[in-house]
């Protein structure tokens, strides 16, 4: 696999670094700060006459992400985690020999290496570190690709995560708010007195959402296991048990179509609470809201492609009037089957008229509602053919106390006010087996000891789910969940791609 020449020559240099007794891959490191650190605590030099100050020493370690060779001296840009640092590397500071013989003929872009020196501000004005050490911490064989054009094949940049995240900063920064995120969802929830539990991820029935499972088999138990399509049934099992208010964070496995909101395997958070409405998990996503921009030090409207989005306007609104008010469907057709197939048809959209009516009402909303929802919007009260978890609402027995929220056009959570009659419960499971039969491969499957748990009496409960990918995608303005997901899913690679072009000196 380093056939190729470039890597070749570098291999030669890590071996000629050897012969120098200099070992490419070292374990000793002395760096004793960040990068970060060092420009913060040396911006008082641009107030000295002087600017420098050589009885400061730091060592600093990091990539080489640009060289320049000036003779007896050269100029480098070096990269951590935190930062890049222009450095300054004299032939005369070094010991004697180590520029020409081992610096200017072995050391490269895309080496680490730590240098230890005293800080000064160039002639150009910048913070830089004047070099009395050099060490050699990790060799790279392979050659970063051209930093003017980058990695531009995106094929590439999800396959090699690692290559996109050393030539892109600004795609560790979309991972730092990621990670941030899910702490701080971590830290909301046990603030409000939730308890974070783990729950199975292989399930003896693909059960908890109407999705199609990916297939293990458990050799010691002799049985098929389904990945989780998600994680409710069991978390309201802990409810039945006497816990009322659990959370988890995790994975979720769905073996469907990917596109630009949707991966085989996601993120969620998963929250159930014993004595509340769906009412009151309204009001707590707003406080989630609040408190996930008060800790991340972002402005309440954000930009989304060509949108921006007011994450303090949120709105409510039940999914029936939304047809009318918002999709601009006729008011008189929202409530009859045969008239909305007649609709689709008169729109030439595609229609399976063996669809019930809640289902036909869940079509038309796809198609001329959902993609208008910019600002957060809590649809509401669904109908109970497309809900066979949510509760029925008491004033309207044909719809469910449920809502999903919708940022800029995708989906973001689904909560409900949860179903704990045992028997109405086991009609919904029946009447989704009819569908299966029918030929809907994402019904639900029927899990007759979730059933049994009801039947030992479940408190009035609320539960939800948040898509944390798709509230990544939504808070760092990405279009494709692929870019807020360090190792999406991709088909095998079809031909092979060659990276390793020749760089310049002064390659950047």
């Amino acid at each position: 696999m380093f056939e190729n020449k470039y890597i070749q020559q570098r291999i030669e240099k890590a071996n000629t670094l050897r012969e120098k007794g200099i070992n490419p891959y070292a374990n000793d490191s002395a760096r004793n700060t960040t990068i970060a650190k060092y420009l913060n605590v040396n911006t008082d030099l641009f107030q000295t006459e002087e600017k420098r100050d050589e009885h400061r020493h730091y060592i600093v370690a990091g990539r080489i992400k640009f060289f320049r060779l000036m003779g007896k001296a050269s100029f480098l840009k070096i990269e951590d985690e935190s930062g890049i640092l222009q450095i300054y590397v004299a032939r005369d500071n070094l010991p004697e020999g180590f520029y020409n013989e081992t610096f200017k003929k072995n050391i490269e872009v895309g080496d680490i290496i730590e240098v230890g020196g005293y800080p000064f501000i160039t002639g150009k004005g910048e913070l830089s570190l004047h070099v009395d050490s050099l060490k050699v911490l990790t060799k790279a064989i392979s050659p970063l690709p051209e930093k003017f054009h980058g990695i531009t094949d995106k094929e590439l940049r999800y396959r090699q995560r690692y290559l996109d995240l050393i030539m892109n900063s600004q795609v560790r920064k979309t991972f730092h708010i990621r990670s941030r995120v899910i702490s701080l969802t971590r830290r909301f929830f046990e603030n409000k007195g939730f308890l974070e539990v783990e729950t199975p991820m292989m399930h003896p029935i693909a059960g908890g959402a109407n999705a199609k499972p990916f297939v293990t088999h458990h050799n010691a138990l002799g049985v098929d296991r389904f990945l989780r399509i998600a994680p409710e049934l069991y978390l309201k099992r802990l409810i039945v048990g006497g816990f009322e208010a659990v959370f988890e964070i995790n994975r979720n496995f769905r073996n469907e179509g990917m596109d630009a909101t949707h991966n085989p395997e996601f993120t969620s958070i998963e929250f159930y609470w014993a004595y509340k409405t769906y009412k009151d998990l309204i009001e707590l996503t707003k406080e989630y809201f609040d408190f996930l921009f008060e800790h991340l030090d972002l402005p309440t409207k954000l930009p989304y492609g060509d949108l921006e989005i007011d994450f303090t306007k949120f709105s409510e609104i039940p999914l029936i009037e939304s047809l009318t008010a918002i999709g601009g469907v006729p008011a008189d057709i929202t409530e009859d089957k045969e008239k909305i197939i007649a609709f689709m048809k008169e729109k030439n959209l595609e229609v399976n008229e063996n669809m019930n009516l809640g289902q036909l009402q869940g079509e038309l909303f796809d198609e001329y509602v959902e993609a208008k929802l910019i600002n957060p919007t809590f649809i509401t009260e669904y109908p109970v053919e497309i809900s066979p978890l949510a509760r029925r609402s008491d004033e309207k027995p044909h719809l469910t106390d449920r809502f999903e929220l919708f940022i800029a056009g995708k989906e973001i959570a689904n909560a409900f006010s949860e179903l704990n009659d045992p028997l109405d419960q086991l009609e919904r499971f029946e009447g989704q087996i009819a569908a299966k039969d029918a030929g809907d491969d994402e019904a639900h499957e029927m899990d007759e000891d979730f059933v049994n748990a009801l039947s030992y009496g479940m408190a009035p409960t609320a539960g939800q789910g948040i898509g944390i990918d798709r509230l990544v995608m939504m808070l760092t303005n990405q279009h494709s969940i692929r870019d807020v997901l360090l190792f999406p899913a991709m088909k095998p690679i079809a031909k092979e791609i060659d990276l390793h072009e020749e760089n310049e000196e002064e390659n950047e």
